[in-house]
């Protein structure tokens, strides 16, 4: 079941987007979104999954040293349930542990001026988590 996969950076003001190819190889960011409430990000989480024809729909978690949810991991649980109120598609939690800071290090990488750094990393860091997603199911075809 190959196909677009879109997955959500989800922050206190933003929402980070990203869309993998149709082949589930590539993450590439898509748009960022500004926080409305949980149902309306949901409602447009879902129509943006349905524009880009996506099979599946992922959801960053950030995850203590521990492995146990943090307080951002247990508000993405709580998007996660009210996009799967919005959708038929499938809904997965995936952890973004260091999305954020990998974003950060892959723009210094790339040579953007520190003065262009200083904008939002949310599409960035949704891409981070979606390639993270997609590299470690590459040959299982997005079967959970």
């Amino acid at each position: 079941m190959k196909g677009r996969i879109l997955a959500v950076d989800p922050g206190e003001k933003r929402l980070g987007i990203a869309v993998s190819d149709p082949t589930g190889t590539l993450a590439r960011p898509l748009l960022v979104l500004k926080h409305v409430s949980r149902e309306a990000n949901a409602a447009e989480i879902a129509r943006i999954a349905g524009e880009q024809e996506a099979v599946k729909i992922i959801i960053g978690q950030a995850l203590d040293v521990e492995g146990l949810p943090t307080m951002q991991a247990r508000r993405a649980a709580r998007l996660a349930e009210a996009v799967r109120q919005q959708t038929a598609l499938p809904v997965e939690l995936w952890d973004e542990s260091g999305s954020t800071q990998a974003a950060r290090a892959s723009r210094i990488a790339m040579g953007v001026s520190r003065r262009k750094r200083k904008g939002h990393l949310d599409d960035i860091a949704a891409t981070i988590i979606l390639q993270s997603y997609l590299d470690s199911h590459s040959d299982s075809d997005y079967e959970s």
